[in-house]
């Protein structure tokens, strides 16, 4: 499935696509923002293996990623992997290091 804008990944695919299984000791609040022609700020919330997302910004997130929108669809898209994103500066992350590790698991990257 072809994945068109980040809204469109957020608010349809993302909570299909979320895996609680794999997000077993995950408690955290992820900022995920994406800048350009298709931009916005989504909060994503993973909490007893449960998922919410919601547009808009949180004041103290445990990490906040940061992404062109071209690049994140590429990346959801599988044309861009989140290591070569990291190292090409493609991809920021703010906090929690460790658990930017496990968001790609879980369907968020």
């Amino acid at each position: 499935m072809q994945i068109n804008t980040p809204e469109e990944f957020f608010e349809k695919i993302l909570p299909e696509r979320f895996d609680s299984g794999k997000a077993k000791g995950i408690d955290a609040t992820i900022q995920v923002k994406i800048t350009g022609a298709n931009a916005g700020e989504w909060i994503v919330k993973i909490h007893n293996e449960r998922l919410a997302v919601e547009k808009g910004t949180h004041p103290s997130p445990t990490i906040t990623v940061c992404m062109s929108d071209t690049d994140y669809l590429s990346m959801l898209n599988g044309q861009l992997n989140v290591e070569k994103a990291f190292f090409s500066g493609k991809i920021k992350f703010e906090g929690d290091m460790m658990l930017a590790l496990r968001l790609r698991n879980i369907g968020i990257l």
